[in-house]
């Protein structure tokens, strides 16, 4: 593969992005779903990919023809399939950076409900997952046991920890669950939006909504995915001058710095596990959970260092979703429909529990554990959990536009404890290695004392509470 091929590859995938912003802008009900340009073009890249389009016209043309693929030659698919493992490095390796840890109290108090929640929905989707791998898929299908994880991958994680578990997958010797993995997560994005938006509009029906009470108050160009006018804002600050470095190139090679911090331990960390104790546990497990930890260092140091404030977090943010556009479209474009197709079954059955546990939890366990705003809250979570933080930011958005709900700031506190170990975290990177290695049966009760921890607190502490 030549250079040229490398750089033809990486242009069709800002193309597709700016196509899908175009349908975006002109088709009505995508507007309605809130779907993201990346969703949009990703779907559109792979039917007019080898998959849908090449395996209409190979028939017609022949198989050495041009067309035989589609409209993306294979050099275009041998390069965008390995970016959603790479762009997920950049996404946690920002999680942290250039961020504030407020005052634990008030994290606690405000945060608190919202972790208790978020970490029920969380572990409940391993503790329904693997009982289905157990009783189900196992028995029935065939498939490793570790298959029960792929809900919380799929759902929580999103696309972008399916991608990053890919070459995980491949060792554990099922390397189908990589694109179930993918499948999920693009079903949890368009149901988290569908059902969440359904939600959104039988809650404000209901007077359960505190802060909206008509869901089409957004604007034209709100729907369309533009910002008004008068809210327009600087989207990162010059915080270094250009003529010594330019400021995207100074944040995004700090990101760099943070993904070395992080390949160094998980390097160190797998030398001392075969020297110490002889196995090779750790060499399942994937770079970007390290590579968060490795944003986290940096962000510690920069704090002690940082006396000008020269690390801004918008700019971080600004690299962080340029990786998640391409790592969204990359994967959804490469997903094999062959591996879903082979597995529709148990693929249907983990998302119908996947969805049923999540819509439980919004409906049944979000009044009786957030104790103010319960739906605004549980919005953000069911989101979250359906889809990716993103989706549940959005419908958060739809439901309180001008964050006056305490949503937003219990959120975000969630997330510093949350973000770690699960939706892509430690415990979502390990969970199939462990499961390989140990077996289903210690997960699957690991799991249950998780969720009951998350599930008691929240129902009978922070249940009780008044803000």
């Amino acid at each position: 593969m030549t250079p040229n091929q490398i750089g033809f590859a990486l242009l069709y995938l800002g193309l597709f992005l700016l196509i899908g912003k175009w349908i975006r802008i002109r088709v009505k009900w995508m507007q309605n779903l809130f779907l993201p340009s990346s969703v949009i073009g990703g779907f559109l890249a792979l039917i007019l990919g080898p998959q849908v389009l090449g395996r209409i016209l190979k028939p017609v043309t022949g198989e050495e023809s041009f067309w035989s693929t589609g409209l993306l030659s294979p050099e275009i698919m041998d390069v965008w399939s390995p970016l959603a493992g790479l762009m997920i490095n950049v996404v946690f390796a920002s999680l942290f950076l250039g961020t504030v840890l407020p005052n634990l109290k008030k994290v606690w108090h405000v945060g608190g409900p919202q972790l208790a929640f978020g970490w029920t929905l969380g572990w409940g989707q391993y503790v329904f997952g693997l009982l289905l791998a157990i009783l189900v898929l196992v028995p029935f299908y065939d498939m490793p046991p570790f298959v029960g994880a792929l809900i919380e991958m799929g759902f929580e994680g999103g696309h972008g920890t399916a991608a990053g578990m890919q070459q995980t997958f491949e060792e554990l010797g099922f390397s189908e669950a990589y694109d179930l993995a993918i499948g999920l997560a693009t079903v949890g994005i368009l149901s988290g939006v569908i059902i969440g938006i359904a939600a959104i509009n039988w809650a404000i029906r209901k007077n359960k909504t505190e802060v909206v009470k008509d869901v089409n108050e957004s604007s034209a160009l709100k729907k369309a995915g533009i910002v008004e006018f008068e809210y327009r804002e600087a989207a990162a600050k010059m915080t270094v001058r250009p003529e010594s470095i330019e400021p995207l190139s100074f944040h995004f090679a700090l990101i760099g710095v943070a993904i070395l911090v992080g390949y160094g331990l998980l390097q160190g960390i797998t030398w001392l596990e075969q020297a110490i104790i002889g196995s090779e546990f750790m060499t399942y497990v994937p770079l970007f959970p390290l590579a968060m930890i490795g944003g986290i260092i940096v962000q510690l140091v920069f704090t002690k260092i940082d006396k000008a404030h020269i690390l801004d977090r918008q700019m971080v943010m600004r690299i962080q979703g340029f990786s998640l556009d391409v790592l969204i479209l990359s994967a959804i474009a490469t997903v094999s429909l062959d591996v879903i197709g082979q597995y529709l079954v148990p693929f249907l059955l983990l998302t119908l529990v996947g969805i049923i546990w999540n819509v439980f939890g919004l409906f049944v366990l979000g009044p009786r554990i957030l104790p103010t705003y319960w739906f605004e809250r549980g919005i953000g979570d069911f989101g979250q959990s359906t889809g990716i933080t993103a989706t549940g930011l959005l419908l958060m958005r739809v439901v309180d536009p001008e964050m006056k709900s305490p949503a937003y700031e219990a959120f975000g506190y969630k997330q510093l404890v949350f973000e770690p170990f699960l939706g892509g975290g430690l415990v979502t990177a390990l969970s199939a290695p462990l499961v390989f290695q140990f077996g289903p049966i210690p997960f699957l009760i690991f799991s249950a004392v998780m969720l009951a921890i998350g599930l008691l607190t929240g129902l009978f502490y922070f249940g009780k509470m008044k803000e």
